[in-house]
């Protein structure tokens, strides 16, 4: 992809290096994904795969890439801002997401081995959004998140990636990195919270396909 163009505070155009666009383009890349790939069912909470890290992507080739598209369409069919490849039960460090930020720019892009930077205090700002997962159909609930996150790994072709987000966006990236380590959202909250969430999930019909845990 090309380099995201900021602006510096003379209101200048300039390049920033560390970041890759994934503006330019997005409905244009995230049709193409869709149209190659093959909607797969979701699994939900209580699958094995949801509940382990994944393991790393090392193999950076066509069978990736396939995976890669049948996640977007996969995305798509469930109405979704972000999948990572565990909730379509393939157990590998993936995720990919089309998603708005707070400002209404569409985000789409696709990051395999992500890691989260540590914020410093003064940038962990909490937003204790309601949140919702395509794993937990049906539930949401409140959960404070950083309103600012940025993710590095690598790109399909095995390039070095780093995506920022603020707001909606950062949480997630927070929430699909928190996937391919083995954590629903949920496990964040109380106790009380989480069985709330759960409840509500027992209670609601999944709007899409869904593979039932044995």
């Amino acid at each position: 992809m090309a380099q995201q163009p900021v602006f510096d505070q003379d209101g200048d155009r300039r390049v920033d290096e560390e970041f890759i666009d994934d503006v330019t383009d997005a409905g244009e890349r995230e049709a193409a994904h869709r149209e190659r790939g093959t909607s797969r069912p979701i699994t939900v909470v209580g699958n094995p795969v949801l509940h382990k890290e994944c393991k790393d992507v090392t193999a950076f080739d066509d069978e990736l890439g396939r995976l890669i598209d049948d996640m977007f369409a996969s995305q798509r069919t469930a109405e979704g801002v972000g999948l990572a490849a565990n909730q379509i039960g393939v157990d590998l460090k993936v995720f990919v997401y089309d998603c708005l930020d707070d400002e209404g720019v569409r985000h789409v892009g696709a990051v395999c081995n992500p890691v989260l930077d540590e914020l410093p205090a003064e940038r962990r700002i909490l937003d204790d959004s309601n949140e919702g997962c395509l794993s937990v159909p049906g539930a949401y609930a409140e959960l404070p998140r950083p309103d600012y996150a940025v993710v590095r790994g690598q790109d399909a072709k095995g390039e070095p990636v780093a995506i920022r987000g603020t707001g909606y966006f950062a949480r997630c990236l927070q929430h699909e990195t928190d996937h391919l380590y083995g954590y629903l959202y949920i496990d964040r909250l109380s106790k009380r919270d989480r069985k709330d969430a759960l409840k509500q999930m027992a209670e609601r019909e999944p709007r899409y396909p869904v593979v039932a845990n044995d």
